[in-house]
């Protein structure tokens, strides 16, 4: 794998496309760092594989961002963050890569409800892998005990919205379904525990009602990570706000074509790579 050095941009890593929705935020909120991001869609979704498998594949990821000029690395995927992310910090890092950090996307929400103190009952919808990994509930306990943790599985909202289909009859239907359980335990805050869910916001906040706070997670990410490079000037990040770099695994085509809808904007470097 050619390497590319002293670039320093921060990059983003998801399993597809839904690191894009936090992409997107992170560019409003901070516009003049430059970025670097890889979709590994060829091997999408995460989800239903095992914990070794993400391991192994977050690893490839985290390998060639670095190796491609990223000195700190978001990984803008739930599925990775709770399944991968600890071990990545513990054990990888130190040896391979010291000095640089890789971040995930579950603390930022984790702290956003604990630190919330009128908050009694927190719904979380995830991935199968996501919810089982009940990384939530346990982050979530740590900082606050008093919160009572409810989760659901909704393993058919990625590929719905992977095939276009997120403004579909049939996808609202199925996201009512998901939602009525966690609506009838009147949960106060929701957790939108996957990167591709932005795209279902407004439904959601629509079928969850007013009285449950439902939040933009790339919002919450993008603001922690403003915060976490405050908090760390060693990191001698670029900041010409011009480079935008797009990877993936799969088809450029596609993800050209669905990418730009999570992005919000147009992509004009992609490049295909293996991983």
């Amino acid at each position: 794998m050619q390497k590319v050095k002293n670039i320093y941009m921060i990059g983003f890593f998801d399993s597809g496309f839904g690191g894009l929705t936090v992409l997107r935020a992170v560019l409003l909120e901070m516009p003049e760092y430059d970025y670097i991001y890889l979709g590994d869609n060829a091997r999408a979704p995460y989800g239903g594989r095992s914990q070794e498998v993400i391991y192994q594949y977050t690893r490839e990821a985290i390998d060639f961002l670095f190796g491609h000029g990223a000195s700190l690395i978001v990984i803008a995927c739930n599925t990775a963050s709770s399944m991968a992310l600890r071990r990545i910090q513990q054990e990888y890092l130190p040896g391979k890569y010291p000095g640089k950090n890789v971040l995930g996307v579950v603390r930022p929400l984790v702290e956003k409800v604990a630190n919330d103190k009128k908050l009694k009952r927190v719904g979380v919808i995830g991935t199968r892998a996501t919810v089982e990994s009940d990384v939530y509930s346990i982050e979530i306990h740590k900082l606050n005990k008093d919160i009572e943790v409810l989760q659901t599985e909704a393993p058919l909202l990625v590929p719905l919205i992977e095939e276009g289909w997120s403004k579909k009859t049939e996808t609202k239907m199925i996201l009512r379904k998901y939602l009525r359980p966690l609506k009838g335990k009147k949960i106060q805050s929701l957790i939108l525990g996957c990167t591709h869910y932005p795209l279902l916001l407004k439904d959601i906040q629509n079928i969850m009602g007013a009285r449950c706070e439902v939040c933009d997670p790339g919002q919450i990410v993008a603001k922690s990570l403003c915060e976490y490079l405050e908090r760390h000037p060693e990191y001698a990040l670029q900041r010409s706000g011009k480079v935008r770099k797009f990877y993936t695994t799969d088809s450029v085509e596609k993800f050209k074509s669905l990418g730009e809808a999570f992005l919000g904007d147009k992509m004009s470097d992609v490049v295909k790579i293996s991983l």
